[in-house]
């Protein structure tokens, strides 16, 4: 007889210790897309902090929404590290020094959010949550999206299209002075 894992490792530990990891990704993700100059590492600090967020929503049960941080946040995050590139200045150009009060502002205000946040919620009575009155798995919602919500799913994926045409001509209009280093 083999024995189960059950036995040795409780799994209500093994979901804290996942919930800890995927808290912990999201919040140094936060971190590096904050602290560092380089606009690269802030992007990618972003990215690992998207993920960790629809770690977060796997948590909550709503899968949906995690594959959509995954797909339309973290997609867009690599077209704006693209565009990133295409707008900041050539490397060469020194990075004026962080001004020390900006940052020291910035976490005093974080922290007291923070603070604010947590009396908030440890003083909400929360009471459980209802449960849902429709079927709202992944299959249901596309299955709404291609048919009923067909026009307003279109729309926005034509809006999405306006935007990243807009942010192209942006980019080529501010980078139009620029010559390329190839020598043409």
């Amino acid at each position: 007889m083999t024995p189960v894992m059950g036995e040795y490792i409780r799994p209500e530990a093994v979901a804290w210790a996942a919930f800890i990891l995927v808290t912990a990704l999201t919040f140094v993700g936060a971190l590096i897309a904050v602290l560092p100059r380089n606009i690269i590492y802030n992007v990618f600090g972003l990215a690992t902090c998207i993920l960790g967020v629809a770690g977060l929503f796997i948590f909550l049960g709503s899968e949906f929404l995690a594959m959509m941080e995954i797909l339309i946040y973290i997609g867009a995050i690599s077209i704006a590290i693209v565009f990133a590139i295409m707008l900041s200045q050539p490397m060469h150009v020194q990075i004026p020094p962080a001004w020390r009060p900006k940052l020291y502002l910035s976490f005093a205000v974080s922290a007291v959010v923070f603070v604010a946040f947590s009396i908030i919620v440890l003083r909400t009575p929360w009471e459980v949550a209802l449960e849902r009155g429709q079927d709202w798995t992944v299959r249901r919602l596309g299955e709404l999206f291609l048919t009923r919500y067909e026009l307003l799913f279109e729309l926005i994926s034509l809006a999405l299209l306006v935007a990243i045409i807009g942010a192209i001509i942006t980019a080529a209009a501010l980078g139009g002075g620029r010559k390329s280093e190839g020598g043409s």
